[in-house]
């Protein structure tokens, strides 16, 4: 029989002091993913500003939008979901926008300058009377929110002899909802859409519950190599793997000597092998190094879009030969001016990013 102390005894207290010790680290840093929707919504109802109407409703579209799909609801993704929301609309399914109506007729003017149109056809085609009995030129003064502006385009485009004509079946607004995301986005991310439609995916992007829904997918829909959140709000605004990628480019510029815009964008629109952007010439430039050749780098640039992109051996082999002084970032917010007729100051991603985690961070303070 085994004594006091005895080999069998003591691999007993070490088996019950390991499994105390993983309890106590479950219980010090809980999983998230098995919370009931009703403490999660009471977190969120919690966290969302008293001054806003319905914060009961905010939280119940942003748990459904969570669970619907999958994603963990920890404390820090729910903040980083309250934080973009204030940020975009502070609390306002379908916010306002100053000076809209004017933003507006520019852009209906530039688009018939740009296909030669006079002023004047414009003027008489929007004096012609819509549906709800006023004159699309007074249906236009009277927009406040890109909802009504998209709305009236819609009507626009399929009621006004000019409107196809101007538009092309393209209505410019192109982002919209509480988290203003973009339309496109919610299109090719619908199909597990958990609401009946009543009208089309734009419409739903312009309600509480779809801009929450394909506003979340954006932001914390995809997994990251990241650390912290401010890249993936960084992210939110370039596009995704944005911060990655500006690294990426970074090392890029270390290896070769070349400067280059850190915007996150490896591959140029329109470029072709003929006719690289930027950032592929500089990769070729470092081809022999690398070990690599055009058709190899581009095949690895194209997966810029894609987590597996770090997994590359473009990614390792440049990292590799730019860090000979040292280890550098994996991660940058890029720097991008933000352009769009709603933007009346000078404004950057990295000014987007820092606000959003600004908010983020007081989130996380609140119990």
């Amino acid at each position: 029989m085994p004594t006091a102390g005895s080999t069998s005894e003591r691999r007993h207290l070490a088996i019950f002091a390991l499994l105390a010790t993983l309890l106590a680290g479950c219980a010090s840093q809980p999983s998230q993913e098995g919370r009931q929707p009703a403490d999660v919504r009471a977190e969120l109802a919690r966290k969302i500003p008293a001054s806003t109407a319905d914060r009961e409703g905010w939280a119940a579209d942003i748990q459904t939008a969570l669970a619907a799909q999958r994603i963990d609801p920890s404390s820090e993704n729910l903040c980083a979901v309250l934080a973009v929301i204030e940020q975009e609309s502070g609390y306002r399914a379908d916010p306002a926008v100053d000076g809209l109506a004017r933003i507006a007729r520019e852009e209906i003017d530039r688009r018939a300058a740009a296909k030669h149109v006079p002023r004047f056809m414009v003027t008489a085609a929007l004096q012609i009377k819509s549906p709800d009995g006023r004159s699309y030129a007074q249906r236009l003064e009277s927009v406040r929110s890109e909802r009504e502006l998209s709305e009236l385009y819609e009507d626009i485009i399929g009621r006004v002899p000019l409107g196809s004509r101007l538009f092309a079946g393209m209505n410019p607004v192109q982002t919209g909802g509480a988290m203003q995301v973009s339309i496109d986005f919610a299109k090719a991310n619908a199909r597990d859409y958990p609401y009946p439609l009543t009208g089309s995916i734009r419409d739903e992007v312009f309600t509480r519950r779809g801009g929450l829904y394909f506003g979340i997918a954006h932001l914390l829909g995809y997994a990251t190599p990241y650390t912290r959140k401010l890249h993936r709000f960084a992210d939110y605004n370039a596009g995704w793997y944005a911060s990655r990628n500006a690294a990426f480019q970074n090392a890029v510029s270390k290896a070769s000597g070349i400067a280059l815009a850190l915007d996150g964008d490896l591959l140029a629109p329109g470029a072709s092998m003929k006719a690289p952007g930027k950032t592929e010439i500089a990769v070729r430039a470092l081809g022999a190094r690398l070990d690599m050749d055009d058709a190899a780098i581009r095949r690895a640039l194209a997966r810029g879009d894609r987590l597996d992109f770090g997994e590359t051996d473009l990614y390792t082999r440049v990292f590799a030969l730019a860090e000979t002084g040292g280890p550098l970032p994996r991660a940058l917010v890029p720097g991008i001016a933000l352009e769009s007729p709603k933007i009346t100051r000078k404004l950057t991603t990295a000014w987007f990013a820092d606000r959003v985690n600004q908010r983020y961070q007081r989130c996380m303070l609140k119990r």
